[in-house]
């Protein structure tokens, strides 16, 4: 361990102090024993204001040296700020972590990530685009980044993973504690595929209902551009959307969720709403029917010509075995949703 020892760490797990704190700590201070012997008037000093939580170095330090130890056990790798290894594109948020765990692989700074996101509860159209888009950018040799929710998220990583290039996910709790359990499998395959699951919340970490916003300001960082494929009103998408407007990103929505806001109302539940991704639309988002719409914006070099690309037509293709074929996992979708086809 370098000088820095466990310092990253230890700041990471500091009490009620904001990101850019975290980080003005980070820049500070080179080395663990010098964080250590510093008073709380010095750490004042240097973010400007009174800290409201005791200052206590050495229980931090015990938590801290936990972490890492977990961390080591479990086979999770950490990444600092300060490391030259931090994704690059985090550093440029006003709100990144201190600290990175992962599991696999970290993305490759120099390609380009879209992120795919949207409803838990998907209708059949929209899950199988989020399906077809992710898998032909895979085939161009892009890789798509999601967050491992029931729904889009899942299907944009199967659909991924099919196109033969790493995936990557975001979690809301800790890297060895995927959530949902439904998922374990999936985030195993993107293991065992060269992707990896990345989180700002150390080893052990559960899900809250609070990890979910913060981590969906992640994705959007670490992606290029971000495709909002169906999605209520309400939706953690809808902040994803939010946050990559104010970090610049390019925010497309797919041609199933920028349709009028119709939707079905069975019971007490509506069915396939998609007020927010028509929103969307309506504030100027573009529209995306096929991955080669978001190539043919970058500029891409497109191999294989227009014949590559999926059309949203409703259709299930090329469904992993664990998903089973087009009209199976389109019946499966239905069982989920409490829909008759």
């Amino acid at each position: 361990m370098d000088e820095r020892g466990l310092l990253d760490l230890i700041i990471a797990r500091l009490p009620g102090l904001a990101y850019p704190e975290r980080i003005l700590l980070c820049e500070s201070f080179n080395r663990e024993r010098d964080l250590i012997q510093s008073s709380a008037g010095a750490i004042e000093q240097i973010i400007s204001r009174t800290l409201k939580a005791p200052w206590n170095p050495a229980l931090f330090r015990t938590q801290a040296e936990r972490d890492a130890k977990t961390a080591r056990l479990r086979r999770i790798g950490w990444v600092s700020w300060a490391s030259p290894a931090y994704p690059p594109l985090l550093r440029e948020i006003y709100d990144p972590p201190p600290v990175l765990f992962f599991r696999g692989t970290l993305p490759d700074p120099e390609k380009r990530l879209v992120a795919i996101v949207g409803t838990r509860r998907p209708s059949p159209q929209a899950a199988a685009q989020a399906y077809d888009i992710a898998r032909d950018l895979g085939r161009q040799g892009v890789s798509v980044i999601s967050g491992l929710a029931l729904g889009i998220d899942a299907m944009a990583s199967r659909g991924n993973l099919e196109g033969g290039v790493p995936t990557f996910v975001v979690l809301g709790s800790g890297v060895d504690e995927v959530y949902p359990s439904a998922n374990r499998l999936l985030a195993k395959r993107i293991l065992d595929n060269g992707g990896a699951l990345l989180s700002e919340y150390p080893p052990g970490a559960g899900a809250r209902k609070w990890t979910f916003p913060a981590r969906n300001r992640l994705i959007s960082a670490l992606a290029w551009g971000i495709l909002v494929v169906e999605a209520p009103e309400r939706s953690g998408a809808l902040i994803t959307a939010e946050q990559s407007l104010d970090q610049g990103k390019d925010l497309w929505v797919a041609s199933t969720g920028a349709e009028a806001a119709a939707y079905a109302v069975q019971g007490k539940h509506a069915l396939y709403d998609r007020r927010g991704t028509a929103k969307l639309a309506e504030d100027g988002a573009g529209i995306i029917g096929s991955a080669g719409d978001i190539l043919r914006e970058w500029n891409w070099k497109i191999e294989g010509g227009e014949a590559a690309f999926s059309t949203a037509d409703g259709e299930l293709r090329d469904v992993p075995a664990e998903c089973g074929g087009g009209k199976a996992l389109a019946a499966g979708l239905a069982r989920f949703l409490g829909i008759d086809l």
